[in-house]
């Protein structure tokens, strides 16, 4: 039962943050973050740069993706699978 409850608790975490980053702006100057590196003062996060990537994935820019971060293309598809194997998945059953 604990599985099973980790596997649907996974699964909502990845669908609604890839839900946030379809409906944010990565070109907007937000003055709220909720980036510990950012909120220390750097300038630059790896973190916020595949979450930028991703958001501009689902704008469609392509060019802009990759420039904030070389990886958002390969997460995007890693999310998307974990997601597809989440919820496809069937426990198992030994009897």
């Amino acid at each position: 039962m604990k599985k099973l409850f980790n596997r649907y608790a996974e699964l909502i975490i990845w669908i609604v943050a890839l839900v946030c980053l379809a409906f944010t702006n990565p070109a907007g100057q937000s003055h709220f973050s909720l980036c510990p590196l950012k909120a220390l003062g750097f300038t630059w996060c790896p973190g916020c740069g595949l979450g930028h990537a991703i958001s501009y994935l689902f704008r469609g820019d392509i060019k802009n993706s990759f420039h904030a971060h070389w990886l958002g293309i390969p997460v995007l598809f890693a999310l998307l699978y974990r997601i597809y194997v989440l919820i496809i998945a069937r426990p198992y059953r030994f009897n």
